[in-house]
C-alpha cells in the first residue's frame, strides 16, 4: 500500500543527563551499532547518535527522564541467535520470545528502554 512515508529516518530513545559512556558501551559494543556525529548544534544538547547500516537511534538527554518499558524500537537482526548469545555472556538479560512465529528477542538498554531484536 503506498502512502506519504517510505521508510524511518530514525528512532529517538530517552537517556538521563552523562550517560553517554553507557550508551556507547551497549549500542556499540553489545550490539554492534557505530556512533555517528551529531550536528554541532544538538551536539551541545548531550545525548548520541549510533548506526548499523540505514538503521538509526538516536539517545537524547531528558531531564525528566523515564524509560520507555512498553513503547520500543524492532530491529531486524541479521544474526538474532549470535546477538543473543552475545548479551548472555556479557550478563545482559535477553528473554526470548517465539509464540508469534517469529524469532525474536528483548532487552532493555542500561537506562531500562526495551528494544526489541527480530530474526
Amino acid at each position: 500500500m503506498a502512502g506519504p512515508f517510505r521508510a524511518i529516518d530514525h528512532v529517538q530513545l530517552a537517556m538521563p543527563a552523562g550517560g553517554e559512556d553507557r550508551a556507547r558501551a551497549f549500542f556499540c559494543d553489545l550490539l554492534g551499532m557505530v556512533e555517528i556525529p551529531k550536528p554541532t548544534e544538538l551536539a551541545k544538547r548531550g545525548g548520541c547518535w549510533f548506526q548499523s547500516d540505514r538503521v538509526q537511534i538516536h539517545l537524547g538527554v531528558d531531564p525528566n527522564f523515564h524509560p520507555a518499558g512498553k513503547a520500543h524500537p524492532g530491529l531486524k537482526c541479521t544474526d538474532l541467535k549470535n546477538l543473543v548469545i552475545r548479551f548472555r555472556e556479557r550478563g545482559v538479560e535477553c528473554n526470548e520470545d517465539n509464540g508469534t512465529g517469529v524469532a525474536r528477542a528483548f532487552v532493555h538498554d542500561p537506562f531500562g528502554n526495551r528494544i526489541e531484536l527480530i530474526g
